[in-house]
């Protein structure tokens, strides 16, 4: 998988501001969605462990695809090809004015139609200025 994170995000303190991070998963491969079919599957998961002076209002993540594979019974729910994820993040009426950087975490489970790899995370982080 591969991050493309905004290069930056500009917003007024008092306001919530919009960050989308897209992810590319390789041709053929799938990973499980934030809301896997089964308790033992590895959700996709964003975190923010570094938001600078800002809130973590939401995370949202697109709507998955049921897919079927030859080796589960029934449909898994999955992200694959190239897909947004979106946070919303609160700056603080009282935030410092200027730049700080926010970071986070995306830790995912590739898969083929065959077999699943280690989970792994990925660090994503981006620019936000605020006015």
């Amino acid at each position: 998988m591969t991050l493309n994170p905004p290069m930056s995000v500009m917003g007024k303190r008092g306001t919530t501001v919009a960050a989308k991070v897209q992810a590319r998963l390789r041709e053929g491969y799938h990973c499980n969605s934030n809301t896997p079919s089964d308790e033992y599957l590895i959700p996709l998961k964003l975190t923010w462990t570094a938001p600078g002076a800002l809130q973590v209002a939401d995370v949202k993540y697109p709507k998955p695809s049921m897919e079927k594979y030859a080796f589960s019974d029934k449909p898994l729910s999955v992200f694959s090809g190239v897909f947004d994820i979106v946070t919303e993040f609160k700056i603080p009426a009282d935030a410092k004015p200027g730049q700080t950087t926010v970071a986070g975490k995306v830790k995912y489970q590739a898969c083929d139609d065959r077999a699943c790899y280690p989970p792994k995370t990925l660090d994503v982080q981006f620019p936000v200025i605020v006015e």
